[in-house]
């Protein structure tokens, strides 16, 4: 995958990193990982299920959104669909766009520091 750069970040991120950091990104403190109309069908045929029966199964909704659920995990939280096996996402290939785009969120424009501590994929 090798060093990605965007405009208007001031940092690179080397996705190659990913393969031994262990899902920082998808463990921890409680969040949101929300998904979409679109990412909900797609989710729902990878799993070759009923889209009612995935929001069931893996959606909590807050307000009128949907969020994917957590499990407890170590001394906080995981993404449902985090693997403990490989320490990372057993849905990776159909992940949501909130995950596709990390570590391009405008929260760490201006919070590098805490990205770096998150993520060791982070250049200067």
């Amino acid at each position: 995958m090798g060093i990605i750069k965007q405009e208007g970040y001031n940092y690179a991120f080397n996705a190659d990193a990913c393969v031994s950091c262990g899902g920082k990104c998808c463990i921890g403190e409680s969040g949101y990982i929300w998904v979409d109309e679109e990412e909900i069908l797609t989710f729902a045929k990878f799993f070759n299920m009923k889209k009612e029966e995935f929001i069931l199964q893996y959606l909590r909704k807050i307000n009128s959104c949907y969020t994917l659920k957590e499990v407890e995990f170590q001394n906080g939280y995981a993404c449902i669909f985090f693997d403990e096996k490989i320490m990372g996402c057993s849905v990776y290939n159909v992940r949501p766009n909130q995950c596709r785009t990390f570590p391009f969120w405008n929260y760490f424009k201006n919070r590098k520091k805490e990205l770096e501590d998150e993520c060791i994929g982070i250049l200067s």
